[in-house]
């Protein structure tokens, strides 16, 4: 999971957002000695050197040259339990940096994923090593659609109000370009979002900028999946499956039901057992129609033009994963309780506030303004929304909740702890954790470059990290 992450400066006179994040990163590498700076440029454009690293707890914590945004990446992992701790963990490691650099009163990180007042909207991507190839994304990705559009009313993290896109003819001049030439590469579509004054509150932060199911330039072009081709991610045909719709999920449940059940369907499609007629007649259309029902009917179309809701799709493609009940814990605890949610959905939505991000942020909002005596298109409402998602647990909306037992947790205070410095146990993170220990006890400036397939020391010596599933634990702890 990749978590772009927002950056609010209270005190000008400190420097702006880039300054910031550029210190954060810096004190997580220079000062905590978390992890190892990359001295090489990964990507000239995006991540030029010494722009973030790996950490010891197989994550990768970074800053985006696009945007000049904080981000970060978890470890490889093959347990729900040990990805939520990782992810969490990166979070911990961002607020722990604030609070060292005396920052906290004037800086605060966001894990949301759409700036109500600039229409800008960051991801939180997903990845997914898949048996796919180039004819998954001509018809197997039809089938994969309707999950992903109908999975959005538990995985949602809910917004109030929306935008409306327009390009107003509007394109960068050659002056634009030449000024900030990293913001204008890959321009396929250039837009801007106005409020959509119809819209309240709706289920999903980025429905309303999704413009297509499939796209590689992603930059003005914003897609549900984005393929992905690199080496460092492919092993025995398997290739990094990148989802681009997604959201940051505050709640454990929700984020853990997400990634479990996409997961399970992923090996449905693999497999080759979801029917070829499921396919839905316009997925753009009922991606942000969905979003927006504030009945909470989600009525959509499958191509044939049979009327069907996302509920039954989502029953659907449960009732076709029962099938691998029994394969493990994790599978088994997805398949139960993907089924309890898709039951307390039908029933009522809003009993669900202790485990969907979308039900608890929109009671929040409305307790709110009870309280004030507010109406729906009042702007301090987008401060309640923003504050849900503040990522230090000491000041965010959604931690006051979980510190009250109002959330459904997945782990516990300890687990976060401990995955800030300890990797996932059964993955190639822990050997790559292992060579990123060695790096930093070395002494001297010894060269290395460390990518997720492997690491380098100076120039004859090259571990190779090429399996996911395996720790390399021993061919690591042979480097001196």
């Amino acid at each position: 999971m990749e978590t772009e992450f927002g950056c609010l400066v209270a005190d000008e006179s400190l420097g702006d957002s880039e300054t910031m994040v550029d210190a954060i990163k810096n004190h997580v590498f220079c000062s905590q000695r978390l992890g190892a700076i990359d001295l090489h440029a990964r990507d000239e454009v995006f991540e030029p050197s010494r722009s973030g690293g790996f950490l010891l707890n197989g994550g990768r914590l970074y800053v985006d040259a696009v945007g000049s945004h904080l981000e970060y990446a978890t470890a490889e992992c093959t347990r729900l339990k040990d990805l939520v701790a990782n992810d969490r963990a990166g979070q911990r490691i961002i607020v722990q940096a604030i609070r060292d650099l005396g920052l906290s009163e004037e800086v605060k990180v966001y894990n949301n994923s759409v700036d109500h007042f600039g229409g800008h909207t960051f991801g939180c991507h997903e990845n997914y090593l898949s048996l796919i190839d180039d004819e998954f994304f001509s018809s197997g990705v039809n089938r994969l659609l309707p999950f992903l559009i109908t999975r959005q009313i538990f995985a949602g993290v809910g917004r109030v109000g929306g935008h409306i896109l327009t390009t107003d003819g509007a394109r960068p001049s050659h002056e634009d370009v030449m000024s900030h030439p990293v913001d204008y590469i890959w321009v396929s579509q250039v837009y801007r979002a106005i409020p959509d004054p119809n819209v309240r509150f709706q289920i999903s932060q980025r429905a309303d900028h999704i413009l297509k199911p499939v796209a590689s330039r992603v930059r003005f072009n914003r897609a549900i999946i984005n393929p992905k081709w690199e080496h460092f991610y492919s092993h025995e045909r398997l290739q990094r499956l990148h989802m681009l719709f997604g959201e940051s999920n505050q709640n454990e449940f929700a984020y853990a039901l997400k990634m479990g059940t996409t997961s399970l369907v992923l090996r449905l499609i693999e497999e080759e057992l979801v029917p070829q007629e499921w396919v839905l007649a316009q997925p753009m259309i009922a991606l942000r129609r969905i979003s927006r029902d504030e009945a909470y009917a989600w009525p959509v179309e499958w191509a044939t033009g049979a009327p069907t809701d996302a509920i039954s799709i989502q029953r659907g493609y449960l009732e076709l994963a029962e099938r691998y009940r029994g394969d493990g814990e994790d599978t088994d605890w997805v398949l139960d309780e993907w089924a309890k949610t898709l039951d307390g959905l039908a029933e009522d939505p809003m009993q669900l506030a202790d485990r969907l991000d979308w039900v608890a942020k929109k009671q929040m909002v409305e307790s709110y303004m009870a309280e004030m005596d507010l109406a729906w298109d009042d702007d301090s409402l987008h401060s309640v929304d923003l504050e849900y998602h503040n990522i230090d647990p000491e000041e965010s909306l959604f931690h006051a909740l979980q510190d009250m037992g109002q959330t459904t947790r997945i782990v516990d205070e300890l687990d976060i702890i401990d995955s800030q410095t300890v990797p996932p146990q059964n993955t190639r993170a822990k050997g790559r954790s292992i060579l990123v220990e060695k790096i930093l006890k070395r002494k001297g400036n010894t060269p290395y470059a460390i990518d997720w397939n492997g690491v380098a020391f100076q120039r004859h010596l090259f571990i190779p990290l090429d399996d996911p599933y395996r720790t390399y634990e021993a061919e690591a702890n042979t480097v001196p």
